[in-house]
């Protein structure tokens, strides 16, 4: 198995620029699709009761494959795999024959105990007052729903094979082909069926088919599309079953702390599910609009998207390398690209978390307008609640695979437990002390103060580990572009307030506001950083003129 860069040397920059910008468009177009077929499946059955039951049964699968195992496959992986193929290629690809086998034999156990018990699962993370009508509506959701686990267990098995391989691209691009699935099943159900969106009981067993089975074939085609890229590397895939005595014993013990990590950040999400949808049941007839998991989940999309498509595909290039040179002690390389991580996505980051929350309702007026302009218009509400948390949350990414370079799974599984219960006890605060209308909103807001904290933490700890983390350059490059950031949306305001003046808050006012804010909102911007010097801005622009330049 090859390791991206020889031992000893760093990787040239142009080369992590260019996997960054592949994996980032594939993040891009993938997300592209998840907003499309959010948009989809929100005109066929709304923002209300009926969608908290499909999506609270449609996210299980993905909570219970992170929480038993993904988490172990995403920071354990790499690393291992780095290191195994350190002693020679042929140790490298039977050491991923048996962390493959042993994973594929775990998941396929899982996925079927957790089909069988789909009723318990419901009941577990549904609203106390959902009725029985509603939690059978969500079960058969699960049945179809629930396979999921598997495929998403194969999809990452595989991809992190790929990335210790130095292949970046494929596993960002494969979802593209899961949302193009799942869309066509939601554009079937739009067609064919129309439900009451508050009363899950309208759902058909047909409606159930399209958008339990068509979700879970969209989940399976973007596995299996991994697979001819696989065998493309050079890499056959033989099932092993001689695990004793091979080094699994130690990815299993680093993985134990990073089951645990994952346990207590699932356990703050169960108590945001259980709440949300029962302020989605309160307001029932209270709210013309939905106020719960649905929209908490729809402004979640929009939220991860710096972090997946910025700061997933810098740190997912960066990460082999950074574990190679950890694995030979050289702490400098390590401190050198995490600093570079921080500080060149915080030119992203930190001007897109200002223009959530200065246009987060303009911005889900227009991409969720099919949902209608009040429930559209509330997502962005709970996306301005989450815009604190934007910066925080990529940069805690960033920091986490320091540790896991490191092989320290111990300390991750420590910063999520202060993480998690600063969030739980700020969004059960949220939900006895806000109005009805405004508890979501809060535990959003709840979300990214929590991991306000646990970055101060993080940011600390690692920087004990590795002799520093060239904070004051990271530190300025932020409070530079917080300043810049804050001065540009302030401008941009402006047009856009003019703009709802003239045409409204609908859809067509909220697109011209848009667009009109965030043109004036980036190009002050761009002027504000230069006159800051905002370093990385330049050296981003830079590149980006050279790719259009070579016709990239």
């Amino acid at each position: 198995m090859s390791i991206p860069g020889r031992p000893g040397h760093e990787p040239r920059t142009s080369s992590l620029a260019r996997s960054s910008a592949i994996m980032a468009a594939g993040t891009v177009a993938s997300r592209v699709l998840g907003f499309a077929r959010s948009l989809v499946f929100a005109a066929a059955i709304g923002t209300a009761l009926v969608a908290d039951t499909f999506n609270v049964a449609n996210t299980v699968p993905n909570i219970l494959y992170i929480l038993v195992v993904g988490g172990v496959l995403n920071a354990v992986f790499v690393p291992q795999l780095v290191r195994a193929a350190k002693t020679s290629p042929a140790a490298g690809d039977a050491y991923a024959d048996r962390l493959l086998t042993v994973t594929a034999v775990g998941m396929a156990v899982i996925t079927v105990v957790a089909t069988l018990a789909a009723p318990l699962v419901i009941r577990l993370y549904a609203g106390g007052n959902w009725s029985a009508t509603d939690i059978r509506v969500a079960t058969e959701f699960a049945y179809w729903c629930l396979p999921q686990i598997f495929f998403y267990g194969l999809f990452t098995m595989v991809g992190q094979v790929l990335n210790a391989r130095g292949s970046f691209g494929p596993m960002m691009w494969a979802p593209v082909l899961n949302n193009l699935v799942a869309i066509a099943a939601g554009i079937g159900f739009l067609l064919s069926i129309t439900v009451d969106p508050r009363h899950p009981g309208t759902v058909p067993r047909l409606g159930i088919l399209l958008l339990g089975a068509g979700s879970t074939l969209g989940v399976l085609v973007q596995a299996v599309a991994l697979l001819p890229v696989l065998a493309r590397t050079g890499y056959r895939w033989r099932p092993r079953w001689d695990w004793r005595g091979t080094g699994l014993g130690k990815a299993f013990r680093l993985g134990a702390w990073t089951l645990a990590f994952v346990a207590v950040n699932q356990l703050g999400y169960l108590v945001v599910v259980k709440l949300s949808t029962a302020v989605a049941k309160s307001a029932e007839h209270l709210l013309p609009y939905g106020v719960g998991f649905t929209p908490y989940s729809n402004a979640y999309l929009i939220f991860v998207l710096p972090q997946s498509v910025i700061t997933l595909s810098v740190v997912t290039a960066i990460l082999p390398r950074m574990s190679a040179a950890a694995a030979e002690g050289r702490y400098a390389p390590v401190r050198a690209d995490l600093s570079r991580a921080l500080r060149y996505t915080a030119v992203v980051v930190v001007p897109t978390a200002v223009a959530f929350w200065l246009f987060g309702p303009d911005l889900a007026g227009l991409l969720y307008a099919g949902a209608g302009q009040a429930n559209a218009r509330f997502i962005g509400e709970v996306l301005a609640g989450f815009a604190i948390g934007v910066v925080p949350f990529c940069a805690q990414y960033v920091l986490l695979r320091g540790f896991y370079a490191l092989e320290d799974t111990r300390t991750p599984f420590l910063l999520a437990t202060l993480i998690t219960a600063v969030d739980v006890v700020l969004v059960v605060a949220s939900y006895l002390v806000l109005p009805l209308r405004l508890v979501t909103v809060g535990m959003a807001a709840a979300y990214g103060l929590a991991y306000v904290v646990g970055v101060l933490a993080s940011g600390r700890l690692l920087s004990q580990r590795l002799g520093g983390l060239d904070a004051r350059r990271v530190v300025r490059t932020h409070v530079r572009t917080g300043l810049a950031g804050l001065a540009a949306g302030g401008v941009g305001l402006f047009p856009a307030a003019g703009a709802h003046l003239l045409l409204g808050r609908g859809l067509l006012g909220s697109t011209v506001a848009l667009l009109a804010g965030g043109a004036v909102m980036i190009v002050a911007y761009l002027g504000l950083t230069r006159v800051l010097g905002v370093d990385e801005t330049a050296g981003l622009l830079a590149g980006v003129r050279a790719r259009v330049g070579r016709g990239g």
